[in-house]
């Protein structure tokens, strides 16, 4: 619960707009952002609800009691908002096992610590804001995305470095819409999200957290009517 708290915490905090993320077992099972909480959780449920039963659940603003009663009709293992208001802290109360969280003044960690066979590792937190401005990305298709598919691209290029590796992010409309995580190869992670979005991913754009060192990844999208594909280069 800790750890899938402290990844559902920091995605979600990385976010600007209203946002929710929905952590399974290390990996975001929903996120998506909105002009409210409400329907923020609503976009990120409906990513993939199967997966969200159990899961835990953060927000990035305060917690009201239209978004408490929606999370109330799932079964959560935690939630964790930086404020709740009182009518949403009443709603979350009445279940008995529902842990309630609020991370005040816990800042993004600079650091990642992970112990490994006689010692420690110890890196970065991926926290740049250099890469995240889509306008400056270089397009390398003769087809130039349009605005909506520019803003899905960059959502989706900010989950992915949330998504354990090889990770990749079907997004629309500013939501998850599959995720593929920790596959042995690229094309599996596409083909895992791929079969996650159904078909939700026509029309939905992709992003990988690593270059396709092949075309089979950038193929498989297509098959899925995926219609742009954000990756750092290579």
């Amino acid at each position: 619960n800790w750890l899938d708290l402290d990844g559902a915490w920091q995605s979600a905090q990385d976010f600007p707009e209203p946002t929710v993320s929905i952590i399974k077992h290390g990996n975001p099972c929903g996120l998506a952002s909105a002009a409210t909480l409400a329907e923020a959780y609503e976009k990120a449920l409906a990513s993939d609800p199967v997966s969200a039963f159990g899961g835990i659940i953060a927000v990035n603003q305060v917690m009201d009691a239209a978004t408490a009663k929606l999370i109330s009709s799932l079964f959560v293992e935690v939630i964790a908002a930086p404020e709740y208001a009182p009518e949403a802290l009443d709603i979350f109360m009445a279940k008995k096992n529902l842990r309630i969280v609020q991370p005040t003044g816990v800042q993004m960690r600079p650091l990642s610590l992970r112990s490994i066979y006689g010692g420690m590792l110890v890196q970065e937190v991926d926290l740049s804001q250099e890469d995240m401005d889509a306008s400056k990305w270089k397009i390398v298709s003769q087809k130039q995305p349009t605005p909506e598919q520019l803003a899905d691209l960059a959502f989706a290029w900010r989950v992915a470095r949330w998504v354990k590796s090889n990770a990749i992010v079907f997004a629309k409309d500013q939501a998850i819409v599959g995720v593929g995580a920790g596959q042995m190869s690229r094309v599996d992670s596409v083909m895992v999200a791929g079969h996650k979005a159904g078909e939700r991913a026509h029309g939905a754009v992709m992003a990988s957290d690593a270059f396709f060192p092949f075309a089979d990844g950038i193929e498989e999208a297509a098959k899925h009517g995926i219609s742009a594909v954000v990756q750092p280069g290579g």
